[in-house]
């Protein structure tokens, strides 16, 4: 089974949401490639999966604010590592999430 197909059978619970890290600039516009260790970590991620949300008193479930595909800007540290195939994916409460990126 890929990657893909495996994740598709995580789903987050609640307000938990299932984020990929974008990968930090490998090489300069120049060509030259930048050591792993002088590369910056990334702080934005894409959406891969998302939990159904919060439950309220009543026990209505209040909608996360991200969907799968949003590109959001993630917090220095936190998360919960989930390795997939060699892959590392990260899930974050939905509060934690710092901001989503609307691109035009």
């Amino acid at each position: 089974m890929s990657a893909a197909g495996k994740l598709k059978n995580i789903v987050p619970l609640l307000d938990r949401v299932l984020i990929q890290r974008i990968k930090p600039q490998e090489k300069t516009a120049a060509g030259i490639f930048i050591p792993e260790k002088a590369q910056e970590t990334s702080n934005t991620g894409l959406v891969v999966a998302v939990g159904k949300g919060l439950l309220d008193r009543d026990g209505k479930h209040i909608p996360n604010q991200v969907a799968a595909g949003d590109k959001v800007i993630l917090p220095s540290f936190g998360g919960s590592t989930v390795k997939v195939e060699g892959e590392d994916y990260f899930l974050y409460r939905d509060s934690e999430i710092l901001a989503k990126v609307q691109e035009n």
